[in-house]
């Protein structure tokens, strides 16, 4: 689902324009990305899941073209831990129906 297609979704759902929809959008990634930028932040939307910083050290790598060994810097990355209600849900709506996807 693209940005634009979550857009029409809420917009749709909660019976209000895409202007507003993209607005309240636009709000709430900027929200979850202030608190992030903030230290030791995270946002947690209860049964939905966590977004969290977390540190990535720096490490050897190495280039595929060339087989060289390069250092690739330390960096923050952002995680998702997805909350119970949204993994339950996922595990219901599978692409194998409920179970997942199992061949017997």
């Amino acid at each position: 689902m693209t940005k634009a297609e979550l857009i029409e979704k809420m917009a749709e759902d909660a019976g209000i324009s895409k202007i507003a929809a993209a607005k309240a959008l636009d709000s709430f990634m900027d929200g979850v990305t202030k608190a992030l930028k903030k230290k030791e932040e995270k946002v947690t939307l209860v049964g939905f899941g966590t977004f969290s910083k977390m540190r990535r050290k720096a490490r050897k790598g190495r280039n595929p073209q060339t087989g060289a060994p390069i250092k690739i810097k330390a960096a923050n990355i952002v995680k998702f831990k997805p909350g119970k209600r949204l993994q339950q849900s996922l595990q219901l709506s599978g692409p194998h129906g409920p179970g997942g996807g199992t061949n017997d």
